[in-house]
C-alpha cells in the first residue's frame, strides 16, 4: 500500500537488484527503444508523449507495456494481466498490453517515474510508493476503520470519494483507473494472543512506513522496519517476534514455518492500484479511453474476486500447516480504534479532513 504491501508483494526488485544490477538497466533500455520504435507503427508518440488521434480500425504493431513489481502468483499479477486481457478482447485484438512483472522493468520509484514521462504508460502497484508523489494518499494507511473488505471496497468506490482521489493522481500527471486488493494484512507472531495486552513489546516488522509504525507505537508493540527478504531470518533468529502482512505473502513466503499465531488484526487493507500516464491517456482516442475505463473496472472486480477466493484457500494451507488463526473480539477492536487516534490526527494534517472523512465514511 503491499506504502504495499509494497515492499512485502513487491519488494522482488530489492532482492533482484543484487543479481541483476544491470541487466535491468539494459531490459529496460532495449524495451524503451523497441516501445519508441514501435510508435511509428502503433500510433503513440513519446515525442509528443501522446497517442496519436486515430481509431481503434488499425491494429498495434507493438504492445504498449504495463509494469509491475510483483511476482507472478499474486492479484496484483492478476489485475495486471486481466486489464491486457480485457483490453484485447474489447478492442477485437487491436489494442495490445504487455504485462512486465518482477521489477523487469524498475523498482516501485522508476515505474511511478517512467509512467509519469509516458515511457511506462501503465503501471499496478501498491498506493504505498505513491506516497513520495503524492502525500494525501497516506488516507489508504489509516487503520482500524474496516471490519470486512467490503466495507472498505464500498468506501474507495463511493463517488465522492473517487472524485477526490482522482484529482489527486491527475494533479501527478496519473489517471486512476482502478483499485484491487488482497483483503487486509494480518499479524502473524511467536506469541499467543489473547487481547490487546498481547501486543505489549512484541518486536513486529514493518514496512518504512510512518504511519504503520505510529500505529504499531500506539498498540504498545516495537515495530522495526525490516526488509522483506530478511523477515524469515528475523523470525527464525528471534530478532523480531512477529509481522504484518497479507495472506499470500505469509504463504508465498512459508512464515507459517517460524510462526505459531496468525492474528486478524485487520488494520489496513492491502490495497493495489491500476494506474495510467496522464499524459498518454488524453492523448487516446475516446473509442480507446472508452475501452481502457471498461477493461479495468472489469479486471478490478475478477481481482477482488480472485482476492477472496484465495484468501480463503491462504487460510486453509496455513491452518494445514499448524497455525492457530486468532480473531480480534469486539472488546479488543474498540480498544485498538482508540488508541488510534493520535494515527487519525496524523493523517488527517496530511491528507485533509475531506478526504479522511470520506474515506471513514463520516
Amino acid at each position: 500500500m503491499i506504502k504495499v504491501t509494497y515492499e512485502d508483494q513487491l519488494n522482488i526488485s530489492e532482492r533482484r537488484s543484487k543479481m541483476k544490477g544491470k541487466f535491468t538497466s539494459v531490459i529496460l533500455a532495449v524495451v524503451l527503444v523497441v516501445i519508441t520504435v514501435g510508435t511509428v507503427f502503433f500510433g503513440y508518440s513519446k515525442a509528443s508523449g501522446k497517442a496519436a488521434k486515430s481509431s481503434v480500425e488499425g491494429e498495434q504493431r507493438y504492445a504498449w507495456p504495463l509494469a509491475t513489481c510483483s511476482t507472478e502468483d499474486t492479484i496484483t499479477h492478476i489485475f495486471a494481466t486481466q486489464f491486457a486481457k480485457e483490453v484485447e478482447k474489447l478492442s477485437d485484438g487491436k489494442m495490445k498490453i504487455n504485462v512486465y512483472p518482477q521489477s523487469t522493468l524498475g523498482g516501485d520509484r522508476e515505474l511511478m517515474e517512467s509512467c509519469k514521462d509516458g515511457d511506462i504508460p501503465f503501471v499496478v502497484q501498491s498506493p504505498a510508493p505513491q506516497v513520495s508523489f503524492m502525500p494525501q494518499l497516506c488516507v489508504f494507511d489509516t487503520p482500524c476503520v474496516f471490519e470486512n473488505i467490503d466495507d472498505a471496497r464500498k468506501a474507495i468506490d463511493n463517488a465522492d470519494f473517487q472524485k477526490e482521489i482522482q484529482k489527486i493522481y491527475k494533479g501527478a500527471g496519473y489517471d486512476l483507473l482502478g483499485i484491487a486488493d488482497q483483503c487486509f494484512r494480518v499479524m502473524t507472531s511467536a506469541k499467543p494472543f489473547t487481547g490487546i495486552e498481547s501486543f505489549k513489546g512484541q518486536k513486529i516488522r514493518t514496512m518504512e512506513n510512518a504511519y504503520h509504525l505510529q500505529f504499531w507505537k500506539q498498540m504498545g508493540a516495537n515495530p522495526t522496519p525490516m526488509s522483506f527478504s530478511e523477515v524469515y531470518i528475523g523470525l527464525q533468529q528471534g530478532t523480531i517476534d512477529a509481522q504484518e502482512n497479507a495472506y499470500e505473502i505469509i504463504v508465498s513466503a512459508k512464515l507459517y514455518e517460524q510462526q505459531k499465531y496468525l492474528i486478524s488484526t485487520n488494520a489496513v487493507p492491502d490495497y493495489t492500484t491500476l494506474i495510467v500516464s496522464d499524459e498518454f491517456y488524453q492523448g487516446l482516442t475516446k473509442e480507446q479511453q472508452k475501452i481502457i475505463d471498461q477493461a479495468a473496472k472489469t479486471a478490478q472486480g475478477k481481482a477482488r474476486e480472485s482476492a477472496d477466493d484465495r484468501r480463503v484457500q491462504r487460510q486453509q494451507v496455513l491452518e494445514d500447516e499448524g497455525m492457530q488463526i486468532v480473531d480480534v473480539d469486539q472488546k479488543t477492536w474498540k480498544q485498538m480504534q482508540e488508541k488510534c487516534q493520535p494515527v487519525y490526527d496524523s493523517i488527517r494534517k496530511q491528507a485533509g479532513d475531506k478526504l479522511v472523512d470520506l474515506y471513514m465514511g463520516k
